[in-house]
């Protein structure tokens, strides 16, 4: 019996268990994880729509707007998804990742648009723009194999800074600050999408975030997943338990890039422009604010925690200063929420660090990181006493 298996022994026998004839079931999708992604996935995509046709969700704005931002919200639970991977599971911190969000969709931006003259269709772009991006992860990853905790976050600080500024300064190549304008939309079997019509893009977007979720799903529970994992707990001991540290870094900082790059390209095929103001620190700071809050680690808690705060940041803060200008109460009438979003993440933060710091949905190995036994409790035994059990 391998260390998980028996951890997850202890978590259901200790209550950690769904009543009645539920529990076959949730035994059949952990069983079954790309089945009960693409269930979880379908029954999403298709009760959001519904959902806000509801009041109060139905006053906030309409539905055709809901559904732009649940389109755009899917740009970034797929950057929290990559950030999960670097972050999450193999415990690098990095605060450049909107760097390579800027190299997928300027990548779109080259290959699809009249600037350049060129006209790649948006299913092929996905794939280059997501291995431009990967390159460019190993290229970051390369020199800082040395590097850990606050030296490896300031050097990422420092390429995330480097790319927007390269693009907002080579005028010949990227327009500087105008941006590149006028990309062409996807299009298939003849279908050219519409920047009016939100549905199609809409329904690229889940298929997009299924995909990343079930190709994370199974690396992670690969054994390049917990090699991740090794490494995120002591790097010297899985060096010394045999895993190659330097292709097992470079292969995170790839894959976690490459689904940037895959956001990056989406994004700008949506929007039908890319410029380097929209890649700014903010966006690596809000994706890295979404991975803690939702769950490092957890998959699902990490595309429920981007989803959240990026409606909070999108919906509830702007219908908060609709709301207060409509009527008037004496400072909150005063207050602009929305210049406030990042004063509200930080005490999130704080809040969420010394109150629940495995984050809202925290995968198990985490939550039993995090907190201390109960007396008699098995189910949050250390990883010693977990390794110490297994050997014998």
């Amino acid at each position: 019996m391998t260390i998980q298996d028996d951890a997850e022994r202890r978590d259901l026998s200790s209550g950690d268990r769904m009543p009645g004839g539920l529990a076959p079931v949730r035994g059949f999708f952990e069983a079954h994880r790309s089945i009960s992604v693409i269930v979880g996935m379908a029954l999403v995509g298709l009760a959001l729509p519904l959902v806000v046709m509801l009041p109060p969700f139905s006053t906030f704005q309409a539905g055709a707007a809901w559904m732009n931002n649940f389109t755009l919200a899917g740009v970034y639970i797929l950057l929290a998804l990559g950030l999960n991977i670097v972050v999450g599971l193999a415990g690098l911190l990095d605060l450049g990742y909107a760097a390579f969000f800027a190299i997928g969709s300027y990548t779109y931006a080259f290959g699809a648009s009249p600037f350049s003259g060129l006209h790649i269709p948006f299913w092929p772009m996905l794939l280059i723009g997501a291995l431009m991006a990967a390159i460019f992860g190993v290229l970051l990853g390369a020199p800082t194999l040395r590097l850990r905790g606050d030296y490896l976050a300031i050097v990422t600080l420092g390429f995330g800074e480097i790319v927007p500024i390269v693009f907002k300064n080579s005028d010949t190549y990227t327009r500087g600050t105008n941006g590149i304008s006028s990309l062409y939309p996807p299009d298939l079997l003849g279908y050219r999408f519409s920047t009016i019509e939100i549905l199609p893009f809409y329904i690229v977007m889940l298929l997009l975030v299924t995909l990343a979720m079930i190709l994370i799903y199974r690396l992670q529970e690969s054994r390049l997943g917990r090699s991740w994992m090794a490494i995120r707990e002591d790097e010297l001991a899985a060096a010394s338990n045999g895993i190659n540290t330097v292709t097992t870094k470079l292969l995170a900082f790839a894959l976690g890039a490459s689904t940037a790059g895959l956001a990056g390209v989406f994004s700008s095929a949506k929007l039908t422009f890319t410029g380097p103001d929209q890649f700014l620190f903010t966006v690596s700071f809000t994706v890295l604010a979404m991975v803690v809050l939702g769950g490092m680690g957890n998959i699902w808690g990490v595309a429920l925690g981007a989803f959240i705060l990026y409606m909070i940041q999108s919906v509830l803060l702007k219908g908060l200063n609709q709301f207060f200008d409509a009527v008037p109460v004496p400072i909150l009438s005063d207050i602009d929420f929305v210049q406030y979003q990042f004063l509200l993440y930080g005490l999130a933060l704080v809040s969420m660090m010394l109150l629940r710091p495995e984050g809202l949905f925290p995968s198990k190995r985490r939550r039993r990181e995090l907190h201390t036994a109960a007396p008699g409790d098995d189910a949050a035994a250390t990883p010693a006493q977990e390794a110490g059990g297994a050997l014998q």
